[in-house]
Order: C-alpha cells, then sequence, then structure tokens
C-alpha cells in the first residue's frame, strides 16, 4: 500500500514538472505577445506623427484653417499601399518635416472627399495638397512627376519640405492672388466651413443642455 501511494505521488511530482517546463519561457526565448499585449487605439496621426495635432474632418480641417489663418496640409492615402506606408514612414522620421508640419493645419485621409479640387489630376495615393487660408487649393505647389502632380516618394522628402517651407514662407508674405500664382479658388468650401461652425455650435449647445439637465 505504502509503494501504491508512493508511486502515486512521485507520478503526481513528475506531471506537475511537465507542465511547469512546458509554459516556463525559456532563457533567450522571445515571448508571444500577439496576443497577450493589449492593442494600442487608432489615433488621427495614423502613424503620420503621433506628436502632432491631427483634425479628423475635411470640414474641421477648412474650418481650422480659416480661423487660425494657418495652411492646410492634406494627405491623401491607404492603409493597404506600400507606396503610401513607405511615404508614411518617411515623413514621420524626418524631424525637420515633423517640425514644420506644427506651423500647419493637417489632415490625413484614407478616403476621397467629394471636393474635386482635391483630386486636380486623380485621386491617386498618396498625394499631398495645400490649401490656403483663403480656402484656395495650391496648384502651383507639386512634386517632380508630371503625370501625377502631386504624388511624392520616400526620397522626395527634401522637395516635400522645399515645398512646405515655400507655402509656410508664402503665408507669412501675402496671399496668393498678390503673388500671381496659379491657383484654384475654392470659394465653395466657404459654405462647408460655415456648415461645420454650425454643427460645432449646434453639439456645444447640446453638451450644455445635458450638463445642465
Amino acid at each position: 500500500m505504502e509503494k501504491i501511494s508512493l508511486s502515486a505521488f512521485l507520478l503526481l511530482v513528475a506531471l506537475s514538472y511537465t507542465l511547469a517546463k512546458d509554459t516556463t519561457v525559456k532563457p533567450g526565448a522571445k515571448k508571444d505577445t500577439k496576443d497577450s499585449q493589449p492593442k494600442l487605439p487608432q489615433t488621427l496621426s495614423r502613424g503620420w506623427g503621433d506628436q502632432l495635432i491631427w483634425t479628423q474632418t475635411y470640414e474641421e480641417a477648412l474650418y481650422k484653417s480659416k480661423t487660425s489663418n494657418k495652411p492646410l496640409m492634406i494627405i491623401h492615402h491607404l492603409d493597404e499601399c506600400p507606396h503610401s506606408q513607405a511615404l508614411k514612414k518617411a515623413f514621420a522620421e524626418n524631424k525637420e518635416i515633423q517640425k514644420l508640419a506644427e506651423q500647419f493645419v493637417l489632415l490625413n485621409l484614407v478616403y476621397e472627399t467629394t471636393d474635386k479640387h482635391l483630386s486636380p489630376d486623380g485621386q491617386y495615393v498618396p498625394r499631398i495638397l495645400f490649401v490656403d487660408p483663403s480656402l484656395t487649393v495650391r496648384a502651383d505647389i507639386t512634386g517632380r512627376y508630371s503625370n501625377r502632380l502631386y504624388a511624392y516618394e520616400p526620397s522626395d522628402t527634401a522637395l516635400l519640405l522645399d515645398n512646405m517651407k515655400k507655402r509656410e514662407k508664402q503665408n507669412l508674405q501675402a496671399p496668393p492672388s498678390v503673388l500671381g500664382l496659379k491657383t484654384w479658388n475654392h470659394r465653395s468650401s466657404e459654405k462647408t466651413v460655415e456648415k461645420a461652425l454650425v454643427n460645432i455650435l449646434i453639439s456645444l449647445r447640446f453638451h450644455v443642455t445635458t450638463a445642465i439637465f
């Protein structure tokens, strides 16, 4: 009887050791953190610069540009596009671009808007356009490709930086109409800005009413 009890005890000890050995991470081995770590929430930056302030919608971006007198930079891209992902990496890692971007109202979109002015030569990605506080799309600020005027590649970061400096500097000097630059008038978007302002006021009124009751 004692031998049977001893054998059973040794069997339990061996089984416990085997289970503990299987679940213990070996030194130097990598833990599978794919399912153990919680996923970070998606931010408005979508990886283009987490420390920068990004707007959520086109209407909000137009309103902020007009009211703050800051130029607007719009980045069209797609998550599944390798060219977009490569440009995003170069954009986010370039310290000069990230610093200068603070002087702009920023918006990145993974969908197309109904505004035809944002796709003057096609709805390709990635593409970057600039809009003045006067709600004028800057058609004169282009990349280096004749068939895709507003496309940029990772190797074009120096050109993009120069275009950002050009736009930021001109914003301190004079409007494009005074400079005699080629532009597309964007006046139709003033109604969009007014609509955005009304929606913001309605939202604020709703929150105030909710807080009172």
